[in-house]
C-alpha cells in the first residue's frame, strides 16, 4: 500500500505539472489586453503599453512560467491585475466559500443518490424504478440557471422561505450560512441525483446476481446483513469513482450557480478573472480545482482498495514466497 501510494502521488505531481503547463499556455493565448482591461477603453495607448511593462506581458514566454511556476512552489500565486493584491488570499476566500457550499450539496446528494438507486435495483423493472430512473434523469438535464431560477420564485419570492441570494454576509452565524446556501444548492443535488443513482442502481443490480450474493442468502443470512454486508460493500465501488469525479465539479464548476445567486465563491473568481483578463487569478483558480480533483480521485482510490480487497496490490514477500513455493512443488 505504501508503494501504491506513493506511485499515485507521482502521478497526481505529474498531472499537476502538465494541468500548469496547459492552464499557463491557456492563459497567455486569450485573446485582451490585460493593461487595457486594468485601465478602460478610455486609457491612453502609452499607458496601456507602460501598465503591461509593469505587469511583465512582454517578457519571453519561458520565463514568465517559470517565475510563475516557481513562486507556486513557494506558496506565491502571484498578484493579481485587478484587485492589486495576492492571488492567495482571494482564491483561498473563495475556495473556503466554494467548499461550504460543496459540502452541503454533498451531504444531501450523496445519500438521496445512494438510497434513490439502491430502491430502484431491489424494485427492478417495477413502477417504482422507473419513477426514480426517469426523475433522476430528468432533473440531470435541467439546466442549473433554470432549476435556480424555479427555486428562487418558488421558495424566495413566492413562499418567502428562504433568503435568494447566497451570501449571509460577514460575521453570520453558521444558521445564517445555512439558511443562504440551501437555495444554491438545490441545482445541484438535482444535476447529480440523477448520475449517482443511476450509478447506484447499475451496481446494486450487478452484485445481487453475483455468486457471492446467492451464497449469502443459501446459507439462511437475513436480508438486512445481505444487502449491508455483500451487496452494498461491492455495489458502491463504481458509486465511489463517480462521486469522487463531482467532487471537483461541486468545487469549481459552480459558475452558473455562483453567479446567479451572487456567490463569491471559486467559479465565479475565475469566471470574473477571465473576463478582465486577469491571468495570476484566472490560471492559479484553475490549477486549485485541478488540485482538488487529484486529491479526490486519490482519495476515491485509497476507498476503493480499502473496500475491495480484490483491488489491493499484492506484498511483494508474499509474491515471492508463493514463486519459491511453486518452484519447490515443480521440482
Amino acid at each position: 500500500m505504501a508503494m501504491f501510494l506513493v506511485r499515485r502521488l507521482g502521478l497526481m505531481l505529474l498531472t499537476l505539472w502538465i494541468l500548469s503547463v496547459i492552464v499557463f499556455l491557456a492563459g497567455q493565448v486569450l485573446p485582451g489586453d490585460p493593461g487595457r482591461a486594468i485601465l478602460g477603453n478610455f486609457a491612453s495607448a502609452s499607458a496601456v503599453k507602460a501598465l503591461d511593462e509593469q505587469l511583465g506581458v512582454g517578457q519571453p514566454l519561458l520565463n514568465r512560467y517559470l517565475e510563475w511556476i516557481g513562486g507556486l512552489l513557494h506558496g506565491d500565486m502571484g498578484l493579481s491585475y485587478s484587485y492589486r493584491t495576492a492571488v492567495a488570499t482571494l482564491v483561498g476566500g473563495a475556495l473556503l466559500n466554494s467548499l461550504k457550499l460543496a459540502a452541503l450539496a454533498f451531504v444531501l446528494v450523496v445519500p438521496l443518490g445512494i438510497a434513490g438507486g439502491v430502491i430502484a435495483a431491489l424494485n427492478a423493472g417495477k413502477p417504482l424504478d422507473r419513477v426514480i430512473s426517469v426523475a433522476g434523469l430528468s432533473a440531470a438535464t435541467v439546466p442549473e440557471f433554470v432549476s435556480g431560477i424555479v427555486v428562487i420564485v418558488i421558495f424566495s419570492t413566492g413562499l418567502r422561505w428562504l433568503p435568494s441570494g447566497a451570501s449571509a454576509g460577514p460575521g453570520a452565524g453558521d444558521l445564517a450560512q445555512f439558511q443562504h446556501l440551501i437555495l444554491p444548492a438545490i441545482p445541484l443535488v438535482l444535476v447529480l441525483f440523477g448520475y449517482i443513482a443511476r450509478m447506484a442502481r447499475a451496481g446494486t443490480i450487478d452484485a445481487l446476481a453475483a455468486d457471492y450474493t446467492r451464497t449469502a442468502a443459501l446459507k439462511g443470512l437475513p436480508a438486512t446483513t445481505v444487502l449491508t454486508r455483500h451487496v452494498l460493500r461491492n455495489s458502491l465501488l463504481p458509486t465511489i469513482t463517480v462521486i469522487a469525479t463531482q467532487t471537483g465539479y461541486l468545487i469549481g464548476g459552480l459558475v452558473v450557480t455562483e453567479t446567479l445567486f451572487n456567490y463569491h465563491g471559486l467559479g465565479n473568481l475565475i469566471f470574473r478573472a477571465a473576463t478582465a483578463k486577469d491571468f495570476p487569478m484566472l490560471e492559479a483558480g484553475v490549477l486549485t480545482i485541478g488540485v482538488v480533483y487529484a486529491l479526490a480521485t486519490l482519495v476515491a482510490d485509497l476507498l476503493l482498495t480499502y473496500l475491495s480487497p480484490r483491488l489491493r496490490p499484492a506484498p511483494r514477500t508474499r509474491a515471492v514466497a508463493s514463486t519459491v513455493t511453486s518452484a519447490e512443488a515443480a521440482r
